[in-house]
């Protein structure tokens, strides 16, 4: 059974005297090969004088370019869309023989494609030392020689070790900021998942979109029973491919 739910999402700017506006790239559009089935979409821009051209980027996503001829005293877009909300288990996949434990080697005609999610850097000595413990982790566990058991492992142990905070300030910590301070945004902890799988040889890729949270009907019986209230808000989150099963969505 699935529930239908609509979103508006408004972005306003007000400015103190009329300013000309550069050319806007609005990337609030969820992407073609999204999960969740959208059933409406639409993007208003004020002021109205405006010429917007749809275009995709390398990665397929979608963004709104959008010029204005005139000046302005403000900015204003507005998103509306309906989305199909319908339970999925997330373990619906069966993995090719070669990828179902870990560590394994992409098959070559996988790897040129890839490349792009598996580049990564090094970062320092917390990040080294953490990446040590997940190796360790797919070494020495008996459950986390299976690929999927692994996976589930590295993210509860980010969810754990990363306090989930709300920060306002713009940007992306490295996974180093991440780990010194213990805390960060769903964007840091989830590009700190990236570089880890990264580092052990796993395709990953970051990952942003709307967040969205029902109230349940009933308490639950036999767990926590969610928000009080619909929540909505933005949200970001950490994707890894794996032969046979595609790109994987993971929320530490």
């Amino acid at each position: 059974m699935s529930i239908h739910v609509a979103l508006n999402h408004i972005t306003r700017y007000r400015y103190d005297r009329p300013v000309r506006l550069s050319p806007q790239t609005v990337r609030l559009r969820p992407a073609p090969h999204s999960r969740t089935r959208l059933l409406a979409y639409s993007l208003k821009v004020d002021p109205a004088k405006h010429f917007i051209n749809w275009q995709q980027d390398p990665h397929a996503n979608y963004l709104a370019r959008i010029t204005f001829p005139d000046r302005t005293e403000g900015l204003r877009i507005e998103v509306d869309l309906v989305a199909e909300l319908a339970t999925l288990n997330p373990f619906d996949f069966f993995l090719e023989p070669h990828a179902r434990t870990f560590p394994f080697a992409y098959e070559e005609s996988e790897r040129g494609d890839l490349a792009p999610y598996l580049a990564t850097g090094r970062w320092g000595r917390r990040f080294e030392r953490y990446l040590a413990e997940a190796e360790r982790l797919a070494r020495t566990e008996q459950s986390a020689t299976d690929t999927v058991a692994f996976l589930v492992e590295l993210n509860r142990c980010l969810a754990r070790d990363v306090r989930y905070l709300v920060r306002l300030q713009p940007g992306v910590q490295t996974p180093e900021e991440t780990l010194e301070r213990a805390a960060g945004s769903c964007r840091d902890s989830g590009w700190l998942l990236v570089q880890l799988l990264r580092r052990v040889g796993l395709a990953a890729r970051f990952v942003s979109g709307y967040l969205i949270q029902l109230k349940a009907d009933q308490p639950s019986l036999d767990g926590p029973s969610g928000p009080a209230e619909d929540f909505t808000d933005l949200h970001a989150w950490c994707e890894v491919f794996l032969p046979g099963a595609g790109w994987i969505g993971l929320d530490p």
